[in-house]
Parts: structure tokens; sequence; C-alpha cells
């Protein structure tokens, strides 16, 4: 399954961004890897307050969004046609399901009901719709709108699990992962709007050569939803087994 958020055929990829993909999944890695050895008592971390990890989740997410809305924009210049889009589109959607109840057994009390999966299958449909027919500047000034938005208006009916979707909730919910539509539809915008002036005026920059390190990135890049799904459980599992051991 290869990723969601870019959708050109494998003769027609630019390796840039499938690399870029590929160190957010690296970076991903560790942060979970973290996350998780607080989990099981290994280490002892503040992942919810703590500037060190909230911080670094954000930037995780913002370029996983930068890539997506960078595979939009490559998808839309090569005529992607509906029907392969929505087929893509399932498989995340899917996977954010699966997401859902996953952590639903794990966390009952702060289950995902909104997570980047979520997110980013209702902001693709959003940026497929709406970015090819708006320019650049408007994209730009878009995506600050969406993250300058929160600040100045929230209401307690957009704080339940069935609305906080919308990200203009008065408090955080208490849940493992939330990515809303605002402000984090900003940083896919953003990446649309780049790769597309980068096609049109710097096509080479989009395209970081074919040496080692760059197609072992980028190849782990084009599988960045298959091992969103997988390297969590495994890390559970392996840290589990030592963790049984250590007792």
């Amino acid at each position: 399954m290869s990723d969601l958020a870019s959708s050109s055929s494998a003769s027609q990829r630019f390796s840039g961004p499938d690399a870029l993909r590929g160190l957010a999944m690296l970076w991903m890695t560790a942060f979970h890897f973290s996350f998780d050895l607080n989990y099981f008592g290994f280490i002892h971390q503040d992942f919810y307050r703590n500037p060190l990890w909230t911080g670094q989740r954000s930037l995780i997410v913002s370029l996983f969004l930068l890539c997506a809305g960078m595979g939009q924009a490559v998808a839309v210049a090569q005529a992607q046609s509906w029907p392969r889009f929505w087929r893509r589109w399932v498989q995340i959607a899917g996977c954010a399901l699966l997401v859902s109840v996953g952590s639903w057994w794990m966390f009952p009390a702060s289950f995902i009901s909104f997570g980047v999966l979520h997110g980013m299958a209702l902001m693709l449909i959003v940026v497929r719709v709406l970015a090819p027919r708006c320019p650049n500047w408007l994209l730009l000034l878009a995506g600050l709108a969406a993250l300058w938005v929160h600040p100045w208006y929230s209401h307690p009916f957009f704080d339940s699990r069935w609305t906080n979707w919308t990200g203009l909730v008065t408090h955080l919910p208490i849940t493992e992962d939330y990515v809303p539509i605002l402000p984090w539809l900003g940083p896919m915008l953003w990446g649309y709007a780049l790769a597309r002036a980068l096609m049109r005026r710097r096509p080479h920059w989009l395209d970081w050569g074919q040496r080692q390190p760059v197609r072992a990135l980028a190849r782990l890049g084009q599988w960045s939803l298959s091992y969103y799904m997988v390297h969590q459980p495994v890390l559970l599992g392996l840290l589990a087994l030592a963790a049984t051991m250590r007792a």
C-alpha cells in the first residue's frame, strides 16, 4: 500500500517530497519509541506538557501535512483521476478507523477520534477541491488564516468528540492524538503552493537525485501509510516483551 497523500506513479515521482516524508517517518519513529519507553516506565517524561515533546510532535505533524500538500500538487499537475484519488483516500480513511478502534482498546478514556489520519483524510478532500482553483498567494493567506483563527474564535459547542474536528475548541480534548482542520490545514495548503511554485519555476528542486541515502529515504516515504500502521504495534510489542523480562 503506497502513501495516500502521494499520487503519481513510480516513473513520475519526485524524489524530494518522498525523501522528506521518509525523514519525517524516521523522526516520528524516534518520537513514538520515546513515548512507548515512557508508557512502559523505562523513562519518565511529560509528553503532554513538556515543550521538548509537544514541540517535536507539532513539527512532525506539520512536516507530514506539508508533504501531503506537495503530493496533491504533483497529482493535480499530472492529471490524477478522481477515481484514483478516491481509491487511495479510502485506504487512509480505513486506516483512520482502525486507529480509532485500536486506541480505544488501549486507551478507552483517551482514544483517538480525530487524529492525524482522520485530519489528513478530510483535509485532502478540501485541498483537492479548492487548491487547484486558487492562486498561490491566496493559498498562503488561507494557510496563515487557518493558523490564526482559533486564537480569535472558539466556542463550547465544538468541544464534543462530534464537533472538535474543526479545531474551534475552548480546551484541548483528552485524547492520544488530535489533528483538527484548524490550524493543521495551513501546512497542507502551504505544501501545495510550494510544490506548484517549484514545478513551474524550479522543478529540479523537487528531485534530490539518486544517491543511496536519498533513494532509501524516498523508498521509505512511498510506503508511509503502511509504515505508520505497523510501526507502533511492533514497537509496543517489543517493549512489552522487554518489560516482561525486566519484571
